[in-house]
This record gives structure tokens, sequence and C-alpha cells, in this order.
């Protein structure tokens, strides 16, 4: 009885590999395409497992915290804030589970931005606790592209009166990408790793160094030519001003 009770559970698990699997790859081609339905629908399968490892809870909150910044780009509070109260929820679990304590102080730290973005009026009140969640991670593990990746968010977003910097930010952004490219799971159909490429640009570009911005961009195509954001979007906005730049130091 326990020995068919074995093979039973077994066969679950070969089942649901390559669904954890496929999501995975599913994520990353949807985030490449700038397909957020499709992404939505990878992320809502796996949360539909019921008993769900540990990495998969991982894998889960991280596709949660994408989609959370989707739609607070969007101004979509109402599906941001359903998809936080989940995120919350996988976090919480996780923490009990004491599981990779450095990356989770990272998400730690994401979702109470997340949360300012959403209330703004906190900013003052857990502001603080954001850049402590971020320090904190990097402190555990000095390897996790995650926390320097939130740094860099921080620096980014908060006013310059406050202590923002883009300068900064993009000195997080560049060693989160050091750590990335060390390790192949990072790089290879790693919607994450794209993504950092793409802040990477927009933080070259905001800073006017439009050179720079053109050689990630290049970069990011030739590990995914079918990256949406950066081929349609970004790539033709660098190429237009270098063009005007161009233009202007060959006026007399």
């Amino acid at each position: 009885m326990e020995r068919k009770k074995y093979i039973q559970i077994a066969f679950i698990s070969l089942l649901l590999y390559p669904l954890s699997g496929q999501n995975n790859h599913t994520i990353y081609h949807a985030f490449a395409a700038g397909n957020m339905k499709k992404w939505k629908t990878a992320m809502d399968s796996i949360e539909a497992i019921t008993h769900k490892s540990n990495k998969e809870l991982l894998d889960l909150l991280n596709y949660q915290y994408g989609y959370i910044a989707f739609n607070l780009g969007k101004k979509n509070a109402q599906e941001a804030d359903k998809y936080m109260i989940k995120a919350y929820t996988d976090l919480k679990l996780l923490e009990k589970n004491k599981y990779n304590l450095p990356v989770l102080y990272a998400y730690k730290a994401a979702l109470t931005g997340f949360e300012i973005g959403l209330h703004p009026y906190k900013a003052p009140f857990i502001g603080p606790k954001s850049i402590e969640y971020a320090k904190i991670s990097v402190k555990l593990d000095s390897a996790n592209a995650m926390g320097y990746i939130q740094l860099g968010n921080i620096a980014y977003y908060m006013p310059s009166m406050f202590g923002g910097s883009k300068a900064e930010a993009l000195i997080y952004y560049l060693k989160a990408l050091s750590i990335s490219e060390k390790k192949i799971e990072c790089k290879n159909h790693n919607w994450n790793y794209l993504n950092l490429l793409s802040i990477i640009i927009k933080a070259h570009m905001d800073l006017g160094q439009y050179h720079h911005a053109e050689t990630y961009c290049k970069k990011a195509l030739a590990v995914e030519p079918g990256f949406d954001w950066v081929k349609n979007n970004l790539y033709p906005q660098v190429l237009s001003l270098l063009h005007f730049l161009h233009q202007l130091l060959e006026k007399p």
C-alpha cells in the first residue's frame, strides 16, 4: 500500500515538474513579447498548484513582483493591490519556512516600495523600511542580484532632495548585472535578466549616456532578438537621440 502511494506521489511530481518548467519558459516569452495576459495565465496556473515547493513559491513570488510592477506602471491600482495581497501571503509562508532569506528581504524591499506607489502618503513612514530590507538582503548575501536591483530602484525613484540619484542607481544595477552574468540560471530564459538590461538602458538614457544605452540595447537584442520593449521602444528612441546629437555636432 505504501509503495503504491509512493508511486502515485512520484507520478504526480513528474506531471507538475514540466508544468512549472513550462511556466518559467512561458513567463520569459510573455515578458519578451510584452504579453502580460499570457504572463498572468502562466502565473495563475502556478498559484493553482495545491502543494507548492518552496522553489515554486519563490518563483511565483517573482512573477507576482513583475506583474504588480507592470500594473503600477499602467496605473491599474486595483489589480496591483489584489496581487500585493497574494505576494505578501507567499512571502510570509516562505519566511516561515526560512527559505532563501536574502532574496526574501529583497522582495520585502520591493513590496514596500510598491506599497508606497499605491499609497504615496505612506512614504515617510515605510520608506526607510524598504531601504533597510534591501541593505539586509545584500548583507546576508553579497552575491544577491535582486538585492542590488532593489537598492538601485530605491536610488532611482527616490527624489534627489531625499538622497535619490540615478547615477548611484546605475552603479547598483551594473553590480546586479555583473552578479547575474556569472550564473547561467540568471541569464538563460530569465525575464529578470532581460528586465535588468532594459532598466540599465533607461538609466543611461536618463543620464544622457546614449552611446552606453545603445551598447546595452544591442546586448539585450543579442540575448533576445524578440525583446519587444527594447526593439520597438527603447532602441529606436536611443538611435533617434544619437542621430539628433550627431546633427547638432555637424552644424557649423
